[in-house]
């Protein structure tokens, strides 16, 4: 019984989000609307925070990560415009939450994750959920998945000084990428739209997110280097 009441519990609690933080703002795309509904955000969180896990701001996941806004995650994934025949690459797991959602908008998902702790965290939470689609492995996501590409949508979930090169190249034509673009303490999300060989960007508001550290992101040891004044594309 009291199995049963933890359930009922987080579903009311997960509908609450719904209502209050996502159709009360500007998502409007019913399957992303339905796909947040569905995916159990507090298995992806320690016990110890679960019962904020319907709370519209991010959580701590460990290794110095958070699992984004119910909000955040619902924009970028509404940015994409999934209709379902997607391939699409995911950089930075962490939980495997946002995974998790692109598992059920999407027909293949791809996900990068450089921290080998969070890759077995969320192999195990999307292994619980039986989550079939999604291929993840353990890299460098700034270096995207050349193998694996093109894909029809890229979502970065860390911030870089410049998208980095290889995302846009191994963007399909008529794909979207979103992603943080700035400084550590100034950032936008953008999508990069590509048609033709030629890329649209597009600013979709501010925001703020961890380090995207790699080849193309953040260095380790990098920590003034200026937003690009000219283009948020890596040359």
């Amino acid at each position: 019984m009291r199995e049963a009441k933890s359930l009922d519990y987080y579903a009311v609690a997960r509908r609450r989000m719904v209502e209050r933080h996502l159709l009360g703002r500007d998502i409007v795309d019913k399957r992303v609307i339905e796909a947040l509904f569905s995916i159990p955000r507090h298995l992806f969180v320690d016990e110890a925070l679960q019962s904020q896990a319907y709370g519209d701001y991010p959580l701590g996941i460990g290794e110095g990560q958070t699992i984004s806004q119910p909000y955040i995650v619902a924009k970028m994934t509404q940015s994409l415009n999934l209709t379902g025949s997607e391939k699409v690459l995911e950089i930075g797991t962490g939980c495997g939450y946002q995974t998790a959602v692109f598992s059920l908008l999407a027909k293949q998902v791809y996900t990068i994750e450089r921290i080998k702790n969070l890759a077995f965290k969320a192999r195990h939470h999307l292994k619980v959920l039986r989550l079939t689609n999604i291929v993840l492995r353990i890299g460098d996501g700034s270096m995207g998945w050349e193998d694996m590409g093109p894909f029809d949508a890229i979502l970065v979930a860390a911030a870089s000084p410049v998208v980095p090169k290889p995302l846009v190249d191994q963007l399909a034509d008529g794909g979207r990428l979103v992603m943080p673009v700035g400084t550590e303490d100034v950032q936008t999300l953008v999508r990069i739209s590509k048609k033709n060989n030629q890329v649209k960007v597009e600013s979709l508001g501010d925001c703020r997110f961890v380090k995207l550290v790699g080849t193309h992101g953040w260095h380790r040891r990098d920590r003034t280097r200026i937003f690009p004044k000219r283009s948020v594309i890596d040359d």
